[in-house]
């Protein structure tokens, strides 16, 4: 594949507008939702308006990394300063003991001991370098499997890079994590950073994972601070709403009369805003939300609505990116059975778990009151997993497996499904095999699905998904065998997954390499940079550029030889299960 194909290459650099081309991925390239502005430009974090809508990166153009990423002036100007308000600091050693303070220099939920990776995981890796990747990637990933690998970077508790103020890390980690969809993990990233240690970077991003994951009282601890340092709308009216929240109604009121008054917002804005306040303060006052003027769903309006429990349009959410599905299938407050959709695409992308989506329908079936195609769905899992005989739990998994019509939608009823795979024996199911071991190795079931290698014919996808996925292996396939395996496009991912994860010889991977056209060889800013972050073992730095090498829409425009090349880093700085199971995914949904 001529390198002029490869859509992207060292984090997409190129774009214009950091938040709105994060989003902007459907084809109506719709405004984005961060941070809320009431109707304003979209603003990034700490950084001024973009004059415009971004155009999203083409197709099929190469991306540098700048020479000299510190002057690069798509960089917000001015820098967000990094020192908190002296009040916030004063107030914060007054309350918390010395002993119970946390360091800006080692930040994140998530400890080693946790499952988060090593405290060195960034390296030594330029702290600027990083905040660019972040700041450009383009999200969601196409790639399941690696979106969950880079959240678990993201999350995990690290040194600080060099050059970098832990808390606007900890702001550039969570806009990131926002943009993947994972609202709930932004958010405990965010509050991994004391009160008194919060810069305006952070604030900003605090914001919108308070509203992404609908909770207006997670606002209320900056509330003061921010508005000695701007008056920005969504403050003003924050501290409205705190005030009702911690049970001070009468302050509250004037406070939102006053914002009515200077027009700090009006329409749906304000209402949402009145409608917290009268929540928090028990008020009997009826606060009426139209949505008919509405025409663009942002953070703001998502969020209190959720909050209020008033139900978003579903034209809205079309005006918005796919990053929203992953905060609708984590928010609580939306009805069970409004959250199976968006749970069952979340899934695909990342977010959520198969052993959470199967308690999604486990709930749903226990209701009286659910939707007939959602209760048939839920009855035919259950039957899969419990049915009196084998025949009737694979007819069940046919049923449900032919129930997903759109690609990412197939990809989920095997999510769906892979436990309830992993209860058919080996043989029981020979004409279904390839989909009862793609289903197992969708949700990691690596050593359940090996129970099937003995099974799966030579030659099919289920041998060559078990030839990919096999955490024991020791031999090498010969290139005879990868040679007959499948279409062309297929083929090549076999081929790109093997080698990378250095299950052919080296003479046979270059025979594959020019019979097939994967130049693995070819060498640009992106895997250069690849290539020293390898060298240096920094795994989070090697998950965070493997993601701006996947800045495409789906599989389809991941290029074998790119695939080829995040397998080998992975593999090499102690990922190699993730390796597998991005190979794995590869060729289950091409």
């Amino acid at each position: 594949m001529a390198i002029s194909r490869v859509k992207i290459a060292a984090a997409a650099l190129t774009a214009a507008s950091l938040a709105a081309a994060a989003i902007a991925q459907n084809s109506k390239n719709p405004e984005s939702l961060l941070p809320p502005g009431f109707g304003e430009p979209v603003a990034q974090p700490g950084g001024a308006a973009p004059s415009g809508a971004p155009a999203a990166v083409p197709t099929g153009t190469v991306q540098q990394l700048p020479s000299n990423v510190a002057d690069n002036a798509l960089l917000p100007a001015p820098e967000p300063s990094a020192t908190p308000t002296p009040d916030a600091a004063t107030l914060a050693q007054y309350e918390m003991p010395p002993f119970a303070r946390r360091s800006l220099d080692f930040v994140g939920p998530t400890g080693a001991s946790e499952g988060g990776l090593a405290p060195d995981a960034w390296g030594s890796a330029d702290g600027r370098f990083l905040e660019t990747l972040m700041r450009r990637l383009s999200a969601p990933l196409p790639s399941r499997w690696l979106s969950i690998a880079l959240r678990r970077a993201l999350v995990s508790q690290v040194n600080t890079p060099r050059g970098l103020n832990g808390a606007d890390f900890a702001a550039e980690r969570a806009w990131l994590l926002l943009r993947m969809g994972e609202s709930v993990s932004a958010r405990a990233l965010a509050q991994s950073v004391d009160i008194g240690n919060v810069t305006p970077k952070l604030r900003d991003v605090w914001m919108q994972t308070a509203l992404a994951t609908a909770d207006p009282a997670a606002l209320c601890p900056l509330t003061d601070a921010a508005l000695r340092d701007d008056s920005e709308p969504g403050w003003v009216l924050a501290q409205a709403m705190c005030a009702a929240l911690v049970g001070t109604p009468g302050e509250a009121q004037p406070l939102i009369a006053e914002a009515r008054r200077a027009r700090v917002a009006s329409g749906v804005d304000l209402q949402l805003a009145q409608k917290v306040i009268g929540a928090g303060a028990d008020s009997r006052q009826a606060i009426t939300i139209e949505w008919t003027p509405v025409v663009q769903l942002n953070a703001w309006r998502f969020g209190l609505a959720i909050a209020t429990g008033i139900a978003v349009p579903d034209s809205l959410y079309q005006t918005v990116g796919p990053q929203v599905t992953g905060w609708r299938a984590l928010a609580p407050a939306i009805p069970l059975a409004d959250r199976i959709e968006p749970a069952e695409r979340a899934a695909a992308m990342g977010v959520i778990s198969n052993l959470a989506l199967v308690d999604f329908y486990g709930a749903l079936d226990a209701m009286e009151d659910a939707p007939a195609v959602l209760s048939a769905t839920a009855s035919d899992l259950r039957s899969a997993y419990a049915g009196a005989d084998v025949a009737t739990r694979i007819g069940a998994l046919r049923q449900l497996w032919q129930a997903g019509t759109a690609p990412q939608a197939k990809y989920a009823r095997l999510i769906l499904t892979a436990r309830a795979a992993g209860r058919v024996r080996p043989g029981d199911g020979k004409d279904e095999a390839d989909r009862l071991i793609a289903a197992m190795l969708s949700a990691g079931m690596d050593r359940t699905a090996m129970r099937w290698r003995d099974t799966a014919p030579a030659g099919s996808d289920g041998w060559a998904l078990l030839a990919l996925a096999d955490p024991d292996a020791t031999g090498r396939l010969g290139y005879s065998q990868v040679s007959g395996y499948a279409a062309a496009r297929k083929r090549q991912l076999f081929f790109a997954g093997l080698a990378g994860l250095g299950r052919l010889a080296p003479n046979d991977i270059e025979r594959g390499a020019q019979e097939l056209d994967v130049r693995i060889g070819t060498e640009n800013a992106w895997t250069r940079a690849l290539d020293r972050a390898t060298r240096e073992r920094q795994p989070a730095t090697v998950l965070l550029l493997a993601a701006a090498g996947m800045q495409t829409g789906d599989w389809r425009g991941v290029p074998p030889d790119m695939l080829y090349r995040i397998i080998t880093a992975l593999r090499f700085v102690g990922l190699g299960g993730d390796a597998r199971m991005i190979a794995v995914e590869a060729l289950t949904r091409t």
